[in-house]
């Protein structure tokens, strides 16, 4: 059976010395976040979902939901009871506002329980995940009423909610979408329509479901700028908040995917079902971003997190596995051969593993402050800058976090060799989970054009020159460290490239914009790797003033790991600058006939 066990050490190392939450204790929800509080709650949620989550893992692979002849769906054995337990902690409630009912605490704090749960059990996370995203849509858009109506049932764990976009006919380009809202006498809406792949669609874990649905109104433009967004609940609520009758809302089928079997990836047929408007009619977009944006940074951390579960299942195997001789001499001479451990491409793969994700858990954490810091920073500069960045980096976090932890995934996978392609061994469930996370809330391709396309420009530049200038200032903070100094040096050098890309697209992209597209791709790598150097450079610095200290085996793997980003990652950053600028001529150049055979 595969392992897992949450990676507290990392998290409160980054949380307490990286993050600092101690820090902002003056802004609204910091002040409860204290060290001893910010401890307890990493190491529950590190024992709830090792010891709850995990076990369940390979079983909801397994076993799948079922959809049963009146249309319920159940979800696999021992799933109902873990969400029971999910629930009665108050798990969802932790960076929820007070006012409906939750703790209010910092969202890097919900962001590191975010990764634990897709460790765990990523088919599972999907259930509150995706109701953390709809809460987030009704708290911006929504009336007072369904604030009050929705929000303190749906925080509780009480009710979930899901986002309803796609449908078989338009995925991305939504303004292709069929689903039709007819106005009522009573205020409230008919929706009719199909939307496919809806995760946690419908399920026995709560006892409501609070679907938000984009559809078109009559008369509406016939485009995205005609859609509008509408709560439609699987059960009707009464005025005095008791459940109703059951709404006109069914599910046709459920998906038979690559993975992620646990959760019940739904075909969703609304006929006629009672639906109440969200926000502005027309407006419906602008309020299904802000839910898009809550499950983007989510999607990454779930990069990140099979990274982290197949990286814990190759380390054991690695020691464990003996196979040929160590290239300079036998090293455990009384043994028939040596553990895979000694050999330097099992290590590389091991070494890139662990540096991605390292990495990429400072970056997904110092977000989640973004996150916070853009509404409730001091001064408005600082919510602006705050904004900027969470902004920009966004779609770099899901991107360039899903492509790597993919990668990852499939690295620990080869550690197995042929035992890595057995189902039992639990590798192949790594991989699978972790493909998905590439292709929804927007494939990494839209991730990358709306980066290039429409996140660079935006303010005339503010948030990249924003960037810029905190890896500039970073870099300039000189170490007598030898190791902090080569990352320093290699994180300017790859700021370099990142700032000559980002020139030639203002020179080449308004002349042919598939000199953008083309390139958008490679800009969103780069400022991946940009990033996560930038935490290796605040990490290698915290490390190297730690001196070692009570845990010197810690730090000093910390410089050794900002050093291989120095010498193994920075050095992509002129390739992809060099591949950004080779511009859209081969790409764009034949015909569609050409490909074919």
């Amino acid at each position: 059976m595969p392992v897992y066990k949450a990676p507290t050490r990392d998290t409160r190392f980054v949380l307490n010395e990286l993050v600092r939450l101690e820090s902002y204790a003056n802004l609204p929800g910091f002040e409860g976040a204290t060290r001893d509080m910010t401890d307890a709650v990493i190491e529950e949620a590190g024992r709830f979902t090792s010891e709850v989550l995990a076990p369940l893992n390979q079983v909801g692979d397994r076993e799948g939901c079922t959809r049963h002849a009146d249309g319920s769906v159940t979800t696999p054995t021992g799933f109902k009871q873990a969400y029971n337990q999910f629930r009665e902690a108050g798990w969802g409630t932790l960076t929820a506002p007070q006012e409906f009912g939750g703790q209010g605490l910092p969202h890097a704090l919900g962001f590191a329980f975010e990764e634990y749960m897709g460790e765990s059990n990523q088919a599972f996370a999907m259930y509150p995940g995706l109701a953390a995203g709809a809460i987030s849509a009704i708290l911006a858009k929504g009336s007072d009423e369904q604030k009050a109506k929705y929000l303190p049932r749906m925080i509780s764990g009480e009710w979930t909610g899901t986002m309803n976009l796609t449908e078989p006919q338009c995925g991305t380009d939504l303004g292709l979408i069929r689903t039709r809202a007819e106005p009522q006498a009573d205020g409230s809406y008919a929706v009719t329509g199909t939307k496919i792949f809806i995760s946690a669609g419908d399920h026995d874990l709560a006892d409501n479901i609070i679907h938000l649905v984009l559809a078109k109104t009559p008369g509406a433009p016939d485009s995205t700028k005609g859609i509008s967004l509408f709560i439609v609940p699987k059960v009707l609520v009464n005025e005095d908040g008791s459940l109703g009758e059951r709404n006109a809302v069914s599910v046709g089928s459920i998906e038979h995917k690559m993975g992620i079997h646990g959760n019940a990836t739904c075909v969703m047929n609304y006929d006629g079902a009672k639906g109440w408007l969200v926000g502005e009619e027309n407006k419906g977009l602008a309020a299904m971003f802000i839910m898009m944006n809550a499950a983007r940074l989510g999607v990454g951390i779930q990069g990140l997190a099979q990274a982290e579960v197949a990286y814990q299942n190759a380390v054991a195997y690695a020691g464990e596995r003996r196979q040929g001789r160590s290239l300079t001499g036998a090293k455990d001479p009384a043994a028939k051969a040596d553990p895979l451990f000694v050999h330097p491409d099992v290590r590389r793969m091991l070494m890139d593993g662990k540096t991605f994700i390292e990495g990429m858990r400072a970056l997904c954490l110092w977000g989640g402050l973004l996150v916070d810091l853009s509404h409730k920073a001091a001064t408005e500069a600082e919510r602006q800058e705050a904004d900027d960045l969470i902004g920009l980096l966004t779609p770099v976090i899901k991107g360039y976090g899903t492509d790597m932890g993919y990668k990852v995934a499939t690295d620990m996978q080869q550690v197995w060799g042929g035992h890595g392609y057995i189902v039992e061994n639990g590798m192949d469930q790594f991989v699978r989970d972790a493909r998905i996370a590439m292709i929804y809330e927007g494939a990494n391709g839209v991730q990358a054009m709306d980066l290039a396309g429409r996140k660079l420009a935006l303010n005339g530049g503010r948030a990249i020159q924003a960037f810029f200038k905190l890896v500039d200032d970073e870099c300039a903070e000189g170490s007598d460290n030898d190791a902090v100094g080569l990352v320093a040096e290699r994180l300017a050098k790859v700021n370099g490239e990142l700032k000559a890309s980002t020139m030639w697209f203002m020179s080449n992209a308004m002349a042919n914009p598939d000199n953008l597209g083309a390139g958008a791709y490679a800009y969103m790598t780069l400022l991946g790797i940009a990033a996560t150097g930038l935490m290796w450079l605040r990490m290698a610095k915290i490390a190297a003033r730690a001196d070692g200290g009570e845990e010197p085996s810690f730090y000093a793997a910390k410089l050794v790991c900002a050093k291989h980003w120095a010498l193994r990652s920075a050095p992509h950053a002129g390739a992809l600058r060099r591949e950004i600028e080779a511009g859209a001529d081969t790409i764009m150049a034949l015909p569609p006939e050409a490909f074919a055979a």
